[in-house]
């Protein structure tokens, strides 16, 4: 697995090289960009005009240009924003890519374990009336045009429901109320970097108590315990920020999370209930499931551990296929949520014309979606004990 993992990341470095390339490319090969505002503006003395143009490195030649980039980027620097100058690309990153990757995880991993759940217990018990109804959900939400659903979903919860009890339930966009935050002796990236640590603090702690009953444990006590676990550390965070200082401003950060992750979730949530329930079907018809039922194995061993485990396998495959999508969908939900993320950052940098930006947040995109893959072809050894890496 060493050697695989070795092999994989040198294949990744590659690809990355190549990918930045086109990248830069494609992009320089647009008209325009955002020193023209300022370079074609007649008020502007040439000279003036000049000393700008050779600041933001556009006096040189295209291969020179294209060999600085690579060079800086694998040094770290990834330049200066122009639309947002003298700040830099990585700071403006470094920023947003935190509520990125807790908007999307927490979304990704809740819509995937209830649809998983959900596909598994409809095709056990297929022929019930629930599973047809719950299949013509699934099937509404899956080809719904996102971005009506998403700005319904903020008329409801921030409108209708508003006005049937007399408050808000839920904020409409944006990451804060900023009126809660004056005075505020804290800062918004402390609260919710620590908001981040204590959560996955609690979630390793799961995790390893988890592994250490599956190896002394029997498998019900085990599962037990599992379960038990990470219940804890569902409400761990909760306990941690009622008893904090932070309370308040952890609370209004967590009340503008729920709706742009609700919406996010139910739609890839409907995608992945259908997926399971098509793949637990196949499944069912193996003829090991039929061996294990002549054994006499009870049928929620059968349904757990013999099909549902066989059924993951196309699931993990499109988790890994949904990486790339998902921050690409990423920028109309942070665009209709006002969520100050990397897709709302990649959005204003291409109206902006802002290319050392764009290459920044469409880098990062790239180096999420190479370590998806990673993560799934490492998963996929767990999953399936046929599969084997050299």
């Amino acid at each position: 697995m060493t050697k695989f993992i070795s092999k994989r990341l040198v294949q990744m470095i590659i690809l990355f090289a190549i990918f930045l390339t086109i990248l830069f490319f494609l992009l320089e090969a647009q008209p325009g960009d955002l020193s023209q505002q300022y370079i074609g503006n007649p008020d502007i003395p040439p000279e003036e005009k000049a000393r700008l143009a050779a600041r933001l490195g556009l006096d040189q030649p295209l291969w020179g240009r294209y060999t600085s980039y690579m060079k800086n980027f694998f040094t770290g620097n990834m330049g200066v924003a122009l639309s947002q100058y003298p700040t830099s690309v990585s700071s403006l990153i470094l920023a947003a890519l935190p509520r990125t990757i807790v908007l999307f995880l927490s979304a990704t991993v809740l819509a995937y374990y209830l649809g998983f759940v959900t596909g598994k217990v409809l095709a056990w018990r297929r022929g019930k009336a629930t599973e047809y109804l719950l299949t013509l959900g699934g099937v509404g939400l899956y080809t719904i045009f996102y971005p009506w659903f998403a700005l319904l979903m903020i008329w409801f919860f921030g409108f209708t429901v508003a006005g049937w009890v007399g408050f808000t339930v839920f904020p409409i966009n944006k990451f804060i109320d900023a009126p809660e935050w004056t005075g505020s002796p804290f800062t918004t990236n402390e609260v919710f970097m620590r908001m981040i640590l204590v959560a996955t603090l609690a979630l390793f702690v799961a995790s390893v108590i988890t592994l250490v009953a599956r190896k002394r444990l029997e498998l019900p006590q085990a599962i037990r315990v599992r379960n038990w676990s990470f219940l804890a550390a569902v409400i761990f965070p909760f306990v941690y920020f009622w008893i904090s200082p932070m309370r308040k401003y952890a609370g209004d950060i967590f009340h503008h999370t729920i709706l742009p992750v609700g919406t996010l979730t139910l739609v890839a949530f409907a995608g992945i209930m259908l997926l399971t329930r098509s793949s637990m079907l196949e499944t069912l018809r193996e003829d090991y499931i039929l061996t294990a039922r002549a054994k006499g194995l009870p049928e929620k061993a059968i349904r757990d551990r013999h099909a549902a485990r066989n059924a993951l396998l196309p699931v993990v495959t499109s988790l890994v296929l949904a990486l790339a999508f998902v921050i690409g969908g990423g920028i109309i939900t942070e665009t209709v949520f006002s969520w100050p993320g990397i897709g709302l950052l990649l959005f204003q940098a291409v109206l902006l014309e802002d290319i050392p930006l764009a290459m920044g947040t469409l880098s990062i995109i790239a180096v999420l979606a190479l370590l998806g893959h990673l993560i799934a072809d490492i998963i996929y050894v767990y999953l399936d004990p046929r599969i084997r890496y050299q």
